[in-house]
Formats: C-alpha cells, sequence, structure tokens
C-alpha cells in the first residue's frame, strides 16, 4: 500500500475501528498477550517501531503510524500495510496514533517500560486524552487507566490500587479502599494515592464537583486486565 504523508496543519482523517484498538509502541511488549488480543479480532496499529513486535509476532497491523524515524524494513512493510507518516515533532508517536484514530477502548503495549521518559510522556498523553478516549496502558506488571470522572471496579480483595495525580485533583469519596479518598485532594509534587488497596474487592472512586472532568490515573496489577477489557 502507498504510504500517505501528513505535514503539520492538515486535516488528519481518522481510522475508525468499532472496538478495542490495540496501539503498539516500541517498548516492551508481552508477545503472548499481543497475539491473544490480535486473536480475538482486536484492531491493531503499531507506533513507528512498534512494528517490530508485530513482525516478532507474525502480525501485520492495519498501519502503522509516526514520523518513521524509527521503523525497521520500511520498504517491506510498505508492501503489506498502510504507512501514515506524519511529519509533525509537536508530539510523540503514540499521541499521532491518537489522533489519527477513533475507538471506544484503547490498549498500548510497549508505550510504558524500557525507558523512563518514553514512560512517563505516556502516561501524560492518556491522562490528557482521558476526556475523549478510554485509554489502558500496560507493561510487565501493571495496567494504568486514564480516567475522568468516577471510576469503579471490582478487583481482588487486597488488591493494589494506586491513584495517581497528573493534575491536582479533589476527591469527594471513595468506597471500598483501605485509605478513604473522601475529601482529598491529591496533586503532582504535593501528595499522591500510591499503594492504596481494596478491602473487600469491590471499590469505588468518586472526585468532588469541580473536578469530574480532571484526569487522573489508577494503577493496578497486570492481573486485573481481562476484566477490565470485559467491564470498562
Amino acid at each position: 500500500m502507498a504510504s500517505q504523508g501528513w505535514g503539520d496543519g492538515e486535516q488528519r482523517p481518522a481510522l475508525r475501528f468499532e472496538g478495542l484498538l490495540v496501539i503498539v509502541g516500541g517498548g516492551p511488549v508481552d508477545i503472548e498477550l499481543l497475539k491473544e488480543l490480535q486473536g480475538e479480532g482486536a484492531g491493531l496499529v503499531a507506533a513507528d517501531g512498534g512494528a517490530k513486535w508485530c513482525a516478532r509476532a507474525s502480525i501485520v497491523p492495519e498501519a502503522i503510524i509516526g514520523d518513521m524515524d524509527s521503523l525497521e524494513n520500511r520498504e517491506g512493510w510498505a508492501a503489506k500495510t498502510g504507512l501514515i507518516e506524519i511529519s509533525e515533532q509537536e508530539s510523540t508517536d503514540f499521541e499521532k496514533c491518537l489522533y489519527s484514530t477513533s475507538s471506544p477502548l484503547v490498549l498500548g503495549l510497549g508505550l510504558t517500560g524500557g525507558r523512563l521518559d518514553h514512560t512517563l510522556n505516556a502516561l501524560d498523553v492518556a491522562a490528557r486524552y482521558a476526556g475523549k478516549r478510554k485509554i489502558i496502558l500496560v507493561d510487565e506488571t501493571d495496567i494504568a487507566l486514564a480516567v475522568a470522572g468516577d471510576f469503579s471496579f471490582e478487583a481482588m480483595p487486597g488488591a493494589r490500587v494506586s491513584i495517581h495525580p497528573v493534575f491536582p485533583i479533589r476527591f469527594l469519596r471513595s468506597r471500598g479502599l483501605a485509605f478513604p479518598l473522601d475529601g482529598v485532594e491529591l496533586a503532582p509534587g504535593k501528595r499522591s494515592g500510591t499503594s492504596n488497596r481494596t478491602e473487600t474487592g469491590a471499590f469505588e472512586i468518586v472526585p468532588a464537583g469541580q473536578n469530574k472532568t480532571t484526569p487522573y490515573l489508577v494503577i493496578m496489577g497486570k492481573e486485573n486486565l481481562k476484566k477490565i477489557l470485559e467491564d470498562y
């Protein structure tokens, strides 16, 4: 397929997916999980150099999106799938994938772990898009959900739940957490909600009214991924 180049200021048509969209980055990727998700019908795009993981899994992504500075075997990929080259340098390849696609749920593999700067940026991008997209980032041990508004889930009793503020945020209340968030304000550089835990398993987090649209991160163990994908 032909390569498509987009420069700054151009209208960018969305690649539309009806179900789960998996975005594969260049960091560490669970190959078996990638194969499992693709086998269950998830849409799949690679963020530039993340195409190498698709190659190792013998999967052809529906598109490769990015500035193409780390894509290996470009000619080979161009013969099999669409290459969407975006030249602007104000965003990372992950964000380029987000604004070039639409889907009800995004799962990111290989976007956290490996390089710390990439991890921090992926978390920041996910949080900034939380009001527009449901986004889950997965690494070797954890999942991070970008949330805006109320959040509830049923994990195992005693499961670790960390609530990380990307912006200052005050919570109205929580239910089912060992350390309640009732009236608590979290803020970068001031206070975080690391290593909270569930009591009986089910928990709920409710931001205060003025923070109903403020993004935050909920981080849990990777063992919760399957149920999150069913419930989220």
